[in-house]
Formats: structure tokens, sequence, C-alpha cells
């Protein structure tokens, strides 16, 4: 049986579950609280020298990390990625994107705040720097949407699922979402996908 190393308010963590549960995969679930230095202990960084989740443990003992390419390895021979090779490499642009232009800036933000991180002189620097960056990673995306219901060929994708973990949640942190009516209505149709499940849901 597959293990999953999670942390129930992570967005990386959250995509692997979300296509599992697309894919109707069972699995073992294992929360490690990254507040409390979980993911650092000798156990864990054996798995993941990176000490970040989640990190899939596969049937024969491979540990694969990196949100992304979880999703890409499960989603493997599936409707969730394309078969053809333009569509898969859209796909790949997407995931890229989700990782250099998205998650660095909403997600980071969300960590400081959601996680209570200190004000340092560092992070009050960059909050700024993040929102805008933030913001700009949204507009990217509306634009996109305007002309189309998915990210990649019309249909429904890990596309979506990497880059709706952490859109459906940038309101926690006040990034305004209401300038951005195509993004909430591709929002409601991926929370129609068969076996959809929320981030905190357990």
């Amino acid at each position: 049986m597959l293990t999953l190393y999670d942390y129930p308010d992570s967005g990386n963590a959250y995509k692997a579950r979300l296509l599992l549960s697309h894919l109707d995969i069972p699995y073992k679930r294992v929360v490690l609280d990254i507040d409390k230095g979980e993911t650092r202990t000798p156990h864990f960084l054996a798995k993941n020298p990176n000490g970040r989740i989640p990190a899939l443990e596969l049937d024969d003992g491979t540990v694969l990390p990196e949100s992304n390419a979880i999703i890409f390895h499960l989603a493997e021979g599936t409707r969730y990625l394309p078969s053809d090779r333009v569509g898969r490499a859209q796909v790949l642009q997407w995931l890229f994107f989700e990782q250099y232009s998205h998650e660095p800036n909403i997600a980071t933000v969300r960590y400081w705040i959601k996680h209570k991180i200190p004000m340092t002189p560092y992070i009050e620097q960059a909050m700024p720097a993040k929102r805008k960056a933030g913001i700009a990673a949204l507009e990217v995306m509306e634009t996109h949407l305007k002309k189309r219901e998915f990210f990649v060929g019309e249909r429904y994708s890990i596309a979506d699922i990497a880059l709706y973990a952490y859109t459906h949640v940038a309101h926690e942190v006040d990034f305004d979402l209401k300038p951005y009516p195509a993004l909430r209505a591709w929002m409601e149709l991926v929370a129609l996908q068969e076996n959809h499940i929320g981030i905190y849901q357990e």
C-alpha cells in the first residue's frame, strides 16, 4: 500500500490527497507536524533528505518527494494527464508555473501568517513583494481561464489540481479573489469533480 507523508494544512500535500481521492486509491496517511520539526527527524530525513512534505512511499519502498512529481506519477495512464506530447508539455508548463510563480508567493504568505512566523525584518520587507507577485500569478490564471474552463485541453487535469491547492485558500490571508470571475468559476468546477475532497477533510 502507498504511504503518504502529509500535513493537513499543506496545499502541496493536499494535491496528492485530492488526486488519490479522485483515483480511489487506498493509502496509509502519516501526518507529520512541520511546526514541531517532525519532518526534520533522522527517520524522515532518511526517506527525504530535503525534509519536506509531501512524500509518497511506493509499494517497493521508493520514496517520491515533491508534490507535482507525486501527482504526475499518480496520473500516468489516467484521464488526469493527457496522452499526447503537447498536452503533457502544457501540463508541465502549469506545474512549473505553480511552483515558480504561484506557490512561492501565495503559499509563503499563507504560511507566514497562518503559522504565526515571527515578523523578522526580512519577512516584513518581503511581504509586499510576495503579495504583488501572488496577485500577478492570479492575473495570469484569470487571463488564461477567460477563454476556457480548465487549464489544459478543456478537461480537468493535474494542472488544475496543482493550481487549485493554494488558490482556493488564498482568501484565508486576504488575497482578494473577487476581481477574478473566471478564476472563481473554475474553482467551482474543480469542487464539482468526482470524489472531490476539501483541504481540511479527513
